[in-house]
């Protein structure tokens, strides 16, 4: 519960034990179809400071679209990739959706890791869309708590 959906999420990260970083590296690698969609929410991520570490075709079409993005490589292609990456501490948040199988088999290990080291993992455009919303409410907005009771009030 809260006051807009952006505090609600937060507050539904938080309650789930997934702590949100306010800054630091965020790994991305989507499926093609999702690629026009995830520029906007990493424009925010980059006004926001962080830096964005993301696999070849996700990189490519950030840095063509003028998004600063550095190049790792896909579990499959060989080391260091993202899950080296993530074992050294190296990536704060994870944005990952998968077609195809070796995609697929990737994306097991990623989230497999992402997991073990506490990395908020998130699979779809608009899961990572409500993150980084979060993320902005965190940073600018003072959460509050309320009985249910008080939101029953102002109805």
């Amino acid at each position: 519960i809260g006051e807009n959906f952006a505090h609600a999420f937060t507050k539904s990260q938080l309650g789930a034990g997934v702590f949100l970083p306010s800054s630091g590296n965020v790994f991305i690698s989507v499926k093609d179809e999702d690629k026009p969609d995830i520029l906007p929410i990493c424009r925010d991520l980059k006004k926001l400071g962080f830096n964005l570490i993301a696999t070849g075709g996700t990189a490519d079409a950030l840095n063509t679209a003028g998004i600063e993005t550095e190049v790792v490589n896909k579990v499959m292609q060989g080391r260091p990739h993202a899950v080296d990456y993530m074992v050294d501490g190296r990536i704060d948040l994870v944005f990952n959706t998968a077609s195809g199988a070796a995609a697929i088999r990737d994306s097991f290990s990623l989230r497999q890791t992402a997991l073990m080291n506490k990395i908020p993992y998130y699979t779809t455009v608009p899961e990572a869309r409500a993150s980084v919303i979060a993320i902005q409410t965190m940073q600018d907005d003072h959460l509050s708590v309320r009985s249910i009771q008080d939101y029953q009030q102002d109805t």
